[in-house]
Order: C-alpha cells, then structure tokens, then sequence
C-alpha cells in the first residue's frame, strides 16, 4: 500500500487528509509538535493499524523509518492569532522545515505537495488572484512572518524540484472552513460562530467591506488529492470564488445561529487583504476540480461541531 507523510497532521487541513487518505487505503503517518494542532482531531485514528503518529517539531531534523510515496507539508500556524502569537514558529516551519521536508522527500524518492497559501498574493492589486500574479506583500509587516515564509517555501520547493529533480507540487489554498476548526483560531468563521453562539456582539473589523471566498473543508480536501496525483509542478489555486463580504458573512452565521448578537466594528488590522478571490481556472481544466458544498450548507455542517465543541444546545 502507498506510504504518505503528513506534517502537522493534528491540525484543522491536516487532520482531514489523514482520515482522506486511510479512506483511500494508504498507510499515513501523521507528523505534529502539537503547537496548534490537537491530539482530540486524530484521536479516532490511534490504534488504526494503518495510522502512524510521531510527534516532532519539523523545523528539527526529520526522521521517518521506512518507504514513503508522498510527503504532505502542512505543518505551520495558519491564522493570524497564531503566526503573531508564533512568529518565529512561523518563519521557521516555513523555511527550516520546508527544507526537512524536502530533503525527506529526496531521500525516499518521494513526492512532496506543499501547503502554500492565498497570503503569497498579500494586500492583492489584480483580483481575481491568477497564479501568474507575483503578489502586493509587505514583507515586514507583522503579517509578513506568514506571507513571507510561505513564499520562501515555494521558492525551495521549485528549487529542488529543478535542480534535484524532486517531484513537487504546490497548492495555494484560500480561506478554508469547517468541523476541527479552533473556537478561538481567531480566523472569521470561527470568532463569528463561537460569539454568536455564546450571545456576545460579533466582531467585525474595519467597516466589513473587505472580502474573502470560503471553501467548505471537504472541497479543497478533494483538490489537493487530486493535485497530489497530477502531473503539474507550478502553483494551482484551490478555493472557493464565491466572494462574500465580512459584514455579511456575519450575518448569515448570525441568522443561521438564530442569535440575538449585534455587529460591532473594530479598528482593521494592519496590512488586512481588502479582496480575496481565486481565480481556479487552471484547477477547473486540469485537475476537472471546483468546490460543490454551498456555504449555506457548509455553514451548517460547521455550526453543528461548533455547537458541540461549546456545547450549546440548539
């Protein structure tokens, strides 16, 4: 059976791509220092005769016994709570351990998918964001420690997939939402969800104009499996391009709680993209990929976790 590798496996993506692959019948090894991630999201896997855990910090030496087929390099902190609280983390998995990982996948003749994100394109000028476009990215802004490192990584990862011929690809995922998401992530669905549900005002920065496209877990789960077995090297866009504003994402989880909460605006963090939208036109005709799950429904089957997660009856 193929061997994968998956870095920061306990996480919110990381822990879905475990439960996908042991699905698809594939030994997984899921690799976490814990930082953010959370033994409760891979619990139901220990014991599973095809469910290795190892816990380790990637930025150090990494060490798998064994063949490995894939490595899957998600491990990093991926909200803004987490990479201004973790900002050294950040810039090291980014770059240090994007280099284990690398060297990993070389020395078992590997594959190696990273994990890039929408923030490479930064405070975007083009929208919807192509692959092709470079970026508007303050690199030391506090947001810079994210952005930044995840450039880098797809930097070395294209070096070593043309100088050590290393097969290589890179996913650039945009705001993605769903069940083992943190109550306190700080990212927006789960700050709106977690106030709503406990009665308090929701908070939204700045005059909530501001846009992002959110892609239920289970989509962009499907994408990266089907970039993973691809043939395509440079970066693809996996995400949502339904485009909502803040305010009004806000609002339907408000309805959709059925709470009583009301909108309060906050001072907008510095460096806040006003606009995020993937342009997925080359995931649409080559890997045959676009998200199906409707917010509506994704909101539901996340306000479901997040009802348990606080327990809040309905």
């Amino acid at each position: 059976m193929p061997r994968i590798l998956i870095t920061g496996g306990a996480g919110f993506l990381g822990s879905h791509l475990c439960d996908r692959f042991i699905t698809e019948g594939y030994h997984v090894v899921c690799m976490d220092n814990f930082i953010t991630g959370s033994p409760e999201n891979i619990a139901h896997l220990i014991g599973h005769d095809r469910f290795t855990l190892i816990k380790h910090d990637v930025s150090m030496y990494m060490y798998v016994a064994g063949d490995l087929d894939y490595v899957l390099h998600f491990a990093s902190p991926a909200s803004p709570f987490d990479y201004l609280k973790y900002p050294i983390q950040t810039l090291k998995v980014g770059s240090l351990g994007t280099h284990n990982a690398l060297g990993l996948a070389k020395a078992k003749g590997a594959r190696l998918l990273l994990a890039s994100t929408s923030e490479v394109y930064g405070d975007p000028l083009i929208h919807p964001q192509p692959e092709s476009y470079w970026g508007n990215v303050n690199p030391v802004g506090i947001r810079g420690v994210y952005d930044e490192a995840k450039r880098f990584a797809e930097a070395i990862t294209m070096a070593y997939h043309r100088y050590h011929g290393v097969e290589t690809r890179i996913i650039r995922i945009f705001n993605t939402y769903g069940p083992r998401m943190r109550v306190q992530d700080g990212r927006a669905i789960p700050a709106f969800m977690g106030q709503a549900l406990r009665g308090e005002d929701v908070t939204v920065f700045g005059d909530g104009s501001q846009t992002r496209s959110v892609c239920y877990v289970d989509d962009l789960v499907e994408g990266i499996y089907r970039l993973l077995l691809s043939d395509i090297s440079d970066p693809v866009n996996i995400g949502n391009p339904d485009e909502i504003t803040m305010k009004e994402l806000a609002e339907e989880i408000i309805a959709l709680t059925g709470s009583t909460s009301k909108i309060v605006h906050t001072e907008l963090p510095q460096d806040d993209p006003k606009v995020r939208q993937p342009d997925i036109t080359i995931a649409r005709e080559k890997l045959g990929w676009e998200p199906h799950v409707q917010r509506r429904e994704g909101l539901q089957r996340t306000l479901v976790y997040f009802r348990s997660a606080l327990h809040v009856q309905e």
